[in-house]
């Protein structure tokens, strides 16, 4: 059973949204609550106000047309008098007098105040206790009227009508974090499908997702997985073949040793036993060879990019791979030599790469020139493009064959010399990781040409030397 071990720290998407979308909400809720409050409040105060002014003008047209009558008037109010304060009508307390201050009627807990005062409202604090007070004075009547409300009283008022308006909000928010997170659990059910069509995927299943039903946010995630999809893909189905062609290749020098080998242990003759265990040698070097480049490819091919790439002088490394394969060219009975065309060219390459592919390039020309041939390696820049070419003067190849040399154990239909069929894919490989490309192409007066040509991007050429 496979186990996804995940860090405590991650959490889900699911979760990761409700938290924020809640939090938002939450501040929102707050910030409209508080917003409501303060606007509740003010018009309840607001209100009040407009209370104390229309009992303020109320009371005057009482006194304007009952003056004899005051002292009644008093026993009436006092008798009509809650026991209790109603929050939404806070008690009145008045007093009733003249323009020169003379107290004509006074409720029984009214503040004790001159009569005599600025017109309009004010705070005032009496005995302990604030009141909110105002004063109607007309400048055309002989009569005062102060009308006042305990302030304490006001602000329960104020704050019952807030927090009646705010109560509906505070009801609401549980009901809209729930509708938020369904919403989100909904909104997040195709993303769960595909993860789980995903997980229900076998190694054998690199099928393209599909995008039918995905969010479009989720789109490219799908196209990026699909791409993946399809590399895995080709390198599971390289790796197949390369895996299928590499049993193939090695099974036919493994027999041939093991075939020598038998026939060494039963030949009586000693030129035959001789014969047979020089052939036996042939067929382990061929099979070394097969492996050692077998392995090379598999280095090879993992990468996307050069580990670490430096200058590297094209004339330098040839003369140095060339030094290294003049005895193997000289046993055959061929010459090597190198050709440069103006000054040295640098590219930025791996040197031990690039050392492998020309020594392929060269070992390819050795093995295809009859005895007796020449084989030039050349050095060159032609119209800012490096090239790093290998000439032979052997039989060439079939126009039809040119597309497919740097196919996998790949060997000409008419070629009688030994070999994997992999240099010419490795030196392809190489090619790729430097920016570079391999070109073949027949000699104009017979011969092989084999060339690396770099594009100007890859490639700096430098006069100087040579």
């Amino acid at each position: 059973m496979n186990t996804i071990l995940r860090p405590a720290s991650i959490q889900s998407l699911r979760w990761r949204l409700l938290r924020t979308v809640s939090i938002v909400s939450l501040v929102i809720w707050a910030l409209t609550g508080l917003l409501s409050y303060l606007q509740a409040r003010h018009e309840a105060e607001e209100f009040l106000d407009g209370h104390l002014a229309s009992s303020a003008r109320t009371l005057l047209a009482l006194v304007h047309d009952n003056e004899a009558q005051l002292p009644d008037l008093k026993a009436r109010l006092d008798g009509i008098r809650r026991q209790q304060h109603e929050i939404y009508d806070p008690q009145l307390e008045f007093q009733v007098g003249k323009a020169d201050g003379t107290i004509l009627l006074r409720s029984r807990n009214a503040p004790e105040i001159p009569m005599r005062g600025v017109a309009g409202f004010i705070d005032i604090e009496r005995d302990d206790q604030s009141w909110r007070l105002y004063n109607l004075a007309p400048p055309d009547e002989n009569y005062r009227i102060q009308v006042a409300q305990p302030m304490d009283l006001r602000e329960k008022a104020a704050l019952e009508v807030a927090m009646r308006t705010v109560e509906p909000v505070g009801v609401i928010l549980p009901l809209l974090l729930l509708l938020i997170y369904f919403s989100i659990r909904r909104g997040l059910r195709p993303l769960e499908a595909l993860a789980a069509d995903v997980s229900a995927r076998t190694p054998e299943n690199l099928s393209a997702l599909t995008s039918r039903a995905v969010p479009l946010e989720a789109l490219p995630l799908v196209a990026a997985v699909n791409r993946l999809m399809f590399r895995l893909g080709e390198t599971l189905e390289n790796e197949r073949r390369f895996t299928a062609d590499a049993a193939h290749e090695l099974r036919t020098p493994l027999a041939a040793v093991k075939t020598q080998a038998q026939v060494a242990l039963m030949s009586q003759d000693p030129q035959a036993r001789e014969h047979a265990l020089r052939q036996l040698l042939t067929g382990a070097d061929r099979a070394g060879r097969l492996i050692e480049q077998l392995l090379r490819l598999a280095r090879l091919d993992p990468l996307s990019s050069l580990p670490d790439g430096r200058a590297v002088d094209l004339y330098d490394l040839a003369r140095e791979t060339v030094a290294d394969m003049l005895d193997n060219a000289l046993s055959r009975g061929h010459s090597l030599d190198i050709q440069a065309a103006g000054g040295p060219v640098v590219v930025n390459g791996d040197h031990g790469l690039l050392a492998v592919a020309l020594r392929n390039l060269i070992d390819n020309a050795l093995r295809h020139t009859p005895t007796g041939g020449h084989v030039m390696v050349r050095v060159g820049n032609d119209n800012g493009h490096a090239e790093l070419s290998v000439l032979d003067d052997g039989p060439g190849v079939e126009a039809d064959e040119l597309p497919h040399l740097c196919e996998r154990f790949h060997r000409g239909r008419e070629t009688q010399a030994e070999g994997s069929g992999l240099g010419l894919a490795i030196v392809r490989r190489i090619a790729d990781l430097h920016g570079a490309s391999p070109q073949f192409e027949n000699g104009p007066q017979g011969g092989f040409i084999a060339r690396i040509v770099w594009f100007p991007a890859s490639a700096a050429h430098k006069p100087g030397r040579l």
